[in-house]
């Protein structure tokens, strides 16, 4: 089944995670690590996106935002395109570096912001890439050793020598951190050993499913007709891109301009997909799947590779056959596509 649309809106908590395609690694040194922060850093603070939480495991990666004016699909486009490039490039490789689309959910802020916290950094430890809680501490590659201030900030961007002399402003990343130690006290020795013993109840508490958004969908195998004439407090979980209260839920799912119950926004086949686009572009499909390259047809191609791939969640191999293109044109066609569709009014033109 396609998946469902993201949910998006400025000030929303979302926790973000992508995974290595095949799950293999998306990390293979610090140098990799290194480049990453560097890239978010910079993407965060131009975006104005705060990051409560990072993790980096050699497969995958978690991240706590709170969007900001700029939309979450486009802050993870820029993360996540531009660091592939830059990993395909250095260690001489082709293809998609991550699998699929990166998952995110929606969290109801006072319940869960310091749960998510505490889950996402203890992510090390949970994967044995250190022994204990003391060791994870000083671990460079999850933002707890920033917060406790044992390591530099790595999200803190850059400040060139010829602006040192001037006192800079802070940047966003060194007021969210002060952000999570007010929780724990107003002098900073005091909060981050409340924040640190916050931490250390946690480490007996293992994967946390319930805090993964979206159980009893899960549960249900995605199917959320089952969930028809629950209870409020049942559906609470009805959603796995949510993850909160029903109040939460439903107020999310309003501000989305969608129902709670709703099935699914987008369930259109690939061949339905393709016959919309060629009647909008004014071609046929056997003109779509021929190896003409005129400017009309590949545009034809791009949105559609887009919108089945990013917004319907189709495969690539799928798109592929379909069109009679090869893998890496369907990557090529997607790139296209995005240009073109930079606009969610305009993808709502070709999928409702």
């Amino acid at each position: 089944m396609p998946r469902q649309p993201r949910l998006d809106a400025p000030g929303l908590l979302q926790h973000v995670m992508a995974r290595g395609i095949e799950r293999r690694e998306i990390f293979k040194d610090d140098k990799d690590r290194k480049s990453f922060l560097v890239r978010l850093a910079v993407i965060l603070e131009e975006t104005q996106t705060q990051c409560y939480a990072w993790s980096l495991i050699p497969n995958h990666f978690h991240i706590l935002l709170r969007t900001g004016p700029t939309p979450l699909s486009k802050v993870m486009r820029r993360l996540m395109t531009g660091y592939a490039v830059t990993f395909n490039k250095r260690h001489k490789r082709s293809g998609h570096l991550f699998q699929n689309r990166y998952k995110s959910v929606v969290c109801e802020e006072d319940p869960y912001l310091m749960e998510l916290i505490r889950y996402i950094h203890l992510n090390p430890l949970r994967a044995s890439l250190v022994d204990d809680l003391k060791e994870l501490d000083k671990y460079p590659w999850t933002s707890h050793s920033a917060i406790l201030g044992k390591r530099k900030n790595p999200l803190v961007p850059y400040v060139s020598s010829k602006n040192k002399q001037e006192k800079p402003e802070k940047s966003l990343a060194e007021k969210t951190i002060e952000d999570v130690l007010l929780h724990f006290g107003n002098k900073v020795r005091e909060a981050r050993r409340g924040y640190r013993q916050f931490v250390e109840e946690g480490v007996d508490q293992g994967s946390r499913p319930e805090l993964q958004g979206g159980g009893l969908v899960r549960s249900a195998g995605g199917d959320k007709r089952g969930l028809l004439g629950r209870k409020k407090d049942e559906r609470e979980l009805s959603d796995e891109r949510i993850l909160g209260s029903g109040d939460f839920v439903a107020n999310v799912m309003k501000d989305a301009n969608e129902v709670l119950d709703q099935i699914a926004k987008f369930d259109i086949s690939l061949v339905e997909l393709i016959s919309r686009v060629c009647a909008k572009f004014g071609i046929s499909v056997k003109d779509l799947v021929s190896k003409s390259r005129n400017r009309q047809l590949s545009q034809a191609r791009g949105v559609i590779c887009y919108l089945a791939v990013d917004e319907l969640g189709y495969s690539g191999d799928d798109v592929a056959r379909r069109l009679r293109i090869s893998g890496r044109g369907v990557s090529d066609c997607r790139e296209r596509g995005k240009k073109i569709l930079d606009n969610p009014k305009i993808i709502s033109e070709y999928l409702t």
